[in-house]
């Protein structure tokens, strides 16, 4: 579902920094050769994350779900020099995409790729997160929010993507029992009702929940 008509979109990437020659490229390779590439972020929610990052000014950043690399390239654009951000993602069949890509990027040093399942992989990280990215499957939404929880400073921002999901929150828009729909009207719920974190759901793209660690 498209929630803004395509003209108005295109003046607002018209109308936001340019996506840097690099990502460019990778967006294009994605498009052309990867399944779904609608999992992009792209231009526009990819200077969204840069431009958080660098409001945050994190030291230590945790990423769940890599897909090409894109989304960790725009966040690690914000790191601090000494910085450090963690990926993670389960499928290996992108390997040489993300390595190639990061490896091209000013990040390389400081960006570590790990193949593995995020539920079994984010409880091994001793590090402190000055901001979690999560863009993995839906299922394990609310399971990734209990994981990493614990592991963002106070003050500290947990941001998910995808929570609108295509407007199928919506009663009106969605199928009766769709599993995938359910787990993010739970975790949308979820971290709503915490007290633990301050929230606000951005009509980002397919729609960004950002929470801040009180």
């Amino acid at each position: 579902m498209d929630f803004i008509e395509a003209d108005l979109f295109r003046y607002i990437e018209g109308h936001t920094e340019p996506e840097p020659e690099l990502l460019g490229r990778l967006n294009r390779h994605t498009n052309l050769n990867v399944l779904r590439p609608r999992m992009l972020s792209g231009h526009f929610q990819g200077r969204v994350l840069s431009m958080f990052s660098h409001m945050i000014k994190p030291t230590s950043i945790l990423e769940i779900g890599t897909y090409t690399g894109y989304s960790a390239i725009c966040l690690a654009e914000g790191l601090q020099q000494n910085g450090k951000l963690t990926t993670i993602d389960i499928n290996g069949e992108l390997e040489s995409t993300v390595r190639r890509f990061i490896g091209d990027s000013p990040y390389g040093e400081q960006i570590e790729y790990i193949i593995g399942d995020a539920m079994a992989e984010v409880p091994k990280l001793a590090a402190t997160f000055d901001l979690v990215f999560i863009d993995a499957d839906k299922a394990n939404y609310t399971n990734y929010f209990d994981l990493v929880i614990d592991k963002v400073r106070p003050g500290g921002y947990i941001m998910a993507d995808n929570v609108l999901w295509s407007g199928k929150v919506l009663e009106k828009n969605r199928k009766k029992d769709d599993p995938d729909t359910l787990t993010i009207l739970a975790f949308n719920k979820k971290v709503a009702d915490d007290p633990r974190v301050q929230n606000v759901l951005l009509p980002i793209r397919d729609g960004l929940m950002m929470l801040r660690k009180k």
